[in-house]
């Protein structure tokens, strides 16, 4: 495993996501997952399993600093007050005085962004956040939130596959000294039947799954989430650091991008996204 460097947080580059993800699976497939060496776990208020991973994790017997657990705060969280509050009850559920990194889920609330982003930075100073950073956010919105924020902004979370070309939101990242942490990295199951992916995966005996992984991962300041609920599946999402893709297979994975490669666009929750 290696970590991605953003701003004082290092992040381990390859994750374990918990999105829609019921606390049976998250009882039954998390502590496969740390077992088989994940170090790196991803939730979110709006999932309703935070106390489910704060249980493997309290289970696990791996020290709390080995883990980099990250959280997000839902939209509908407004004023300062219920902001913190909603923090709070995340840590109890996570059985944890800290998490390692803080994300507003979306750019959309009725609490301004600039509210937000003052709730994040007391929580740093009050040392139950040790990072922050935004999700689903534009280029507009990260410069914005940057400039709003006394603590550096570790990531933006966002949906990145072989599809959806982020070309531009990740060199806003590196303006700013982010990371881009790409989530539906199999683009809702299509990546496992693409025949290019196939191909470039039977050159190196991997599966278009593996090789996707090791495209964002190979990426300079991308983390890639990974998730299942097939225990059996684990070994294969994790094996991904054994080998390297070369130059010419980067650019023909980049070249897969299409106009109209989005899939997470939720009218209520979304910025207006980058061209």
């Amino acid at each position: 495993m290696f970590t991605v460097s953003a701003n004082g947080a290092n992040i381990p580059a390859l994750g374990f996501g918990t999105f829609r993800m019921p606390d049976e699976d998250v009882a039954r497939v998390l502590p496969e997952a740390l077992k088989l060496g994940f170090r790196h776990v991803d939730t979110a208020q709006i999932y309703k399993n935070e106390a489910a991973v704060g249980d493997v994790l309290a289970k696990s017997g791996i020290p709390r600093a080995d883990i980099f657990l990250t959280t997000k705060v839902w939209v509908d969280r407004v004023g300062h007050s219920a902001f913190i509050a909603s923090v709070d009850e995340s840590l109890q559920k996570l059985k944890t005085d800290h998490v390692d990194l803080l994300l507003l889920h979306w750019p959309q609330s009725e609490m301004p962004l600039a509210d937000r982003v003052g709730a994040l930075n007391e929580l740093v100073k009050a040392g139950k956040v040790k990072n922050i950073g935004v999700s689903n956010f534009s280029t507009a919105l990260m410069a914005e939130a940057v400039k709003l924020s006394d603590a550096p902004i570790a990531t933006n979370q966002v949906e990145y596959h072989p599809y959806l070309s982020q070309t531009k939101v990740l060199n806003e990242a590196r303006k700013h000294g982010m990371s881009l942490t790409a989530y539906y990295l199999m683009a809702d199951g299509k990546v496992p039947n693409d025949p290019l992916l196939k191909d470039i995966g039977a050159r190196h005996g991997k599966t278009a799954a593996q090789v996707v992984l090791r495209w964002a991962i190979q990426q300079k300041d991308v983390i890639a989430l990974s998730k299942t609920a097939t225990v059996s599946r684990l070994p294969e999402n994790f094996d991904v650091f054994d080998f390297a893709l070369s130059l010419d297979e980067m650019e023909a994975i980049h070249g897969l991008a299409k106009p109209e490669g989005r899939i997470v666009n939720p009218g209520h929750l979304a910025p207006e996204w980058d061209n």
